[in-house]
């Protein structure tokens, strides 16, 4: 059966000895795709646009440090501790979805300090952005042959010809095509119900579906923690558990309480 081959050069342009890599490039359009949603949304809602430079700034380094640190304290600790220098070495690889995210909502808590504005409602609009963020992050993975599918028989399978000569899962592009899935649903439901009313309530709906998405996915995944091979659960799996039940309560609260004063 005939696969496709995978074998992308990760360097997109180099010139003169400065080498602009693709996973760059992609890292930076996510990083402007979600500016411009969230952007979009200020106008709409007559919020400061003003301040989302300040929102922008806060989040590229709680994302990048949050997802670093995930990375080396989940998925290798033992090297990194034992390499504590290695933890700063972001240009080798290694960064952690889960870790980002966190990042990510810290650096809002800070921000929403300073615009006074609902912690909840900036969540919200936030997962919106961030679900079309995830999908160009994970298309700077597949680039990179990086965070790889097991081996599989089926006619999508995907050799990643740096790594391997394998038909594998293009695990990458699944998790792709459903951040932009959730990102057109998140956007219509934020433009077309009522539910942008109800604090917290769709920031919920993005944890359930991009952490139910990612339990599924990561089981044609390679298992990345390198302590997980004999566990039934991978560390991505393990790791989305907790976003996951946050995003039910989160999802259900507000109707509980609409339930309670009516």
């Amino acid at each position: 059966m005939d696969h496709i081959i995978w074998n992308v050069d990760p360097v997109a342009i180099s010139f003169m000895g400065l080498k602009v890599h693709w996973y760059g490039i992609l890292f930076a359009l996510a990083i402007a795709s979600g500016f411009q949603v969230m952007k979009r949304i200020y106008v709409r809602e007559n919020l400061p646009v003003e301040s989302l430079d300040n929102l922008l700034m806060y989040c590229v380094v709680g994302i990048i440090v949050g997802a670093r640190l995930a990375h080396c304290l989940f998925y290798d600790p033992a090297y990194y501790l034992s390499h504590p220098l290695k933890i700063f070495a972001i240009w080798e690889g290694g960064l952690a979805s889960h870790g980002g995210g966190l990042g990510a909502i810290l650096a809002l808590y800070y921000y929403q300090r300073q615009v006074k504005l609902p912690f909840l409602f900036l969540l919200d609009r936030l997962a919106i952005a961030t679900a079309i963020f995830g999908f160009f992050v994970r298309m700077a993975n597949f680039v990179n042959s990086e965070i790889l599918g097991l081996p599989t028989n089926q006619p999508w399978g995907i050799i990643f010809e740096r790594i391997d000569m394998l038909p594998r899962h293009p695990a990458q592009l699944y998790e792709a095509i459903a951040y932009l899935s959730i990102f057109a649903l998140l956007w219509c439901i934020y433009r077309m119900t009522a539910m942008k009313q109800k604090h917290g309530a769709i920031f919920g709906l993005f944890l359930v579906l991009v952490f139910s998405s990612r339990f599924v996915i990561e089981m044609v995944k390679v298992k990345q923690a390198v302590y997980a091979d004999t566990w039934t659960f991978s560390a991505g799996q393990l790791l989305s558990i907790p976003f996951l039940l946050v995003g039910v309560a989160l999802l259900v609260l507000p109707y509980v309480r609409n339930i309670k004063t009516s």
